[in-house]
């Protein structure tokens, strides 16, 4: 998700993904890092030598996970924010991922190639009418209305090649209004994979993915339990520590 230019970012925290297979910095306060980053990019279909973008790249969490996972990939990230932007950039270099870049861009304002094989994005997507963080990043990081996820959709849509694959991470009210921002960008072929927080509670948080052009029926998958009796469930692990793909 992406912050917002904020040059009072200067006190980082260090720490792993994929189990300490990646080194990762991050900043103290504001926006912390997730899950949900690492199991999207655990569903991206890339492959070696595939381009990939991220918007709203953040500290380069679902860059970092995905390049790892899929050596040779060559990867894009958009953040609005020069530090954060910057740390990404950092975090990629620290682990020798140097396929990986990351520009500083309003993914509203900025003009993109459409020759993307993949692009994913974890936008903000708590309702702005709520009761808003009283730090800057983290604010920017997590509020959005339905215009944010009209205006990123078409952003990917514009981005990738005729039937590269568009991800995202929604809440579960978000999805009509992706699905229909989707279609009106000229994308199909959706599958929706909700993530169960544990057996027999609601998905509060779903991964959407589509096709540039796609024509194939709407599908819905039995999605993935995250947490078990003891912690996370062994597919959950596999994912978030043995860097396991997570198949759509």
């Amino acid at each position: 998700m992406p912050g917002v230019s904020d040059s009072s970012i200067v006190e980082l925290t260090t720490g792993s993904l994929l189990g300490g297979q990646v080194r990762y910095a991050q900043p103290k306060a504001g926006f912390r890092t997730g899950i949900e980053p690492v199991l999207l990019a655990a569903s991206i279909p890339a492959r070696t030598g595939d381009r990939v973008l991220e918007i709203g790249t953040g500290a380069g969490a679902g860059l970092l996970c995905l390049a790892h996972r899929v050596p040779g990939i060559i990867g894009t990230g958009v953040e609005i924010n020069p530090n954060l932007a910057a740390l990404a950039a950092a975090n990629a270099h620290d682990n020798g991922l140097d396929t990986l870049e990351f520009c500083i861009a309003d993914i509203a304002e900025v003009a993109l190639p459409a020759s993307f094989d993949h692009a994913f994005a974890n936008p903000p997507y708590h309702p702005g009418s709520g009761t808003a963080s009283p730090h800057p990043a983290r604010r920017q990081a997590k509020m959005a209305d339905d215009e944010l996820f009209k205006i990123w959709i078409g952003a990917m849509a514009r981005a990738v090649r005729p039937r590269g694959s568009l991800t995202l991470a929604l809440p579960a009210g978000a999805i009509p209004v992706a699905m229909a921002a989707l279609a009106n960008a000229g994308c199909g072929s959706l599958t929706l994979c909700p993530l169960w927080p544990s057996l027999g509670k609601p998905a509060k948080l779903l991964l959407l993915r589509a096709l540039r052009g796609g024509r194939s029926p709407f599908r819905v998958l039995p999605g993935l339990e995250l947490h078990g009796a003891y912690g996370y469930t062994d597919a959950t692990e596999a994912i978030l520590r043995g860097a396991s793909s997570l198949v759509l």
